[in-house]
């Protein structure tokens, strides 16, 4: 039998629980268009305040493929005893990942087969420096162009973004990128930036045992 309410409507629900099903409706769209705002809103990744790429040149044409280059890069061949400290910086922590995009933000490293990283600080500044083993210098120059207008590599070390620079060089199919940043002086950022580049020398001796 239906039943009847004392307004007359046979099985209309009650004047409050309607009134409180549409407060429950405008309550989650209100929190809908909130998550969204803060989803459009929220601040992006950090990338450095001053960025300078570089292509592969002839240079490096003896570890222009990883053809001509097959074994992989060891962290202890990148990160040697002798690199522990780099002037005020000394080394913090070591990584190796087979998958390259777990470090990076907005691009993309397509066919890395590994990268090398680690974490410096000291004097007022840190740093970081990183390796991409890619399949050719095409790869390589291309990773380095999508650093320079589509994404970055992931922040590891403590210094604050907007006070730091970065370099990335394309050397055959490799690609190094180093980051600088903290509260010393521009010389000593600079000087910090080129000592974490210098461990890029490791692509030197590849050339060497490829020729």
């Amino acid at each position: 039998m239906t039943s009847a309410h004392a307004d007359g409507t046979a099985g209309a629900p009650p004047r409050r629980s309607r009134r409180a099903v549409v407060v429950a409706g405008v309550a989650l769209g209100v929190l809908a268009v909130a998550v969204a705002g803060w989803l459009w809103l929220r601040p992006g990744e950090p990338r450095p305040a001053a960025f300078r790429g570089e292509p592969t040149s002839d240079f490096y044409a003896a570890v222009d493929s990883r053809q001509a280059d097959a074994a992989p890069l060891t962290v202890q061949e990148v990160f040697t005893a002798q690199t522990e400290t780099l002037g005020s910086l000394r080394r913090l922590s070591t990584q190796e990942r087979a998958d390259c995009d777990e470090v990076l933000w907005g691009a993309s490293a397509a066919g890395c087969t590994q990268v090398l990283g680690a974490a410096y600080e000291g004097g007022g500044l840190a740093g970081q420096f990183a390796i991409f083993n890619l399949p050719d210098g095409r790869a390589a120059d291309a990773l380095v162009a999508a650093l320079g207008k589509d994404g970055f590599v992931r922040q590891d070390a403590a210094f604050d973004a907007a006070r730091s620079r970065a370099q990335a060089r394309a050397m055959g199919h490799y690609v190094t990128v180093s980051w600088a940043g903290g509260t010393a002086s521009a010389d000593d950022l600079v000087t910090a930036l080129v000592a974490l580049d210098g461990l890029g020398r490791v692509v030197q001796n590849r050339i060497l045992a490829a020729t």
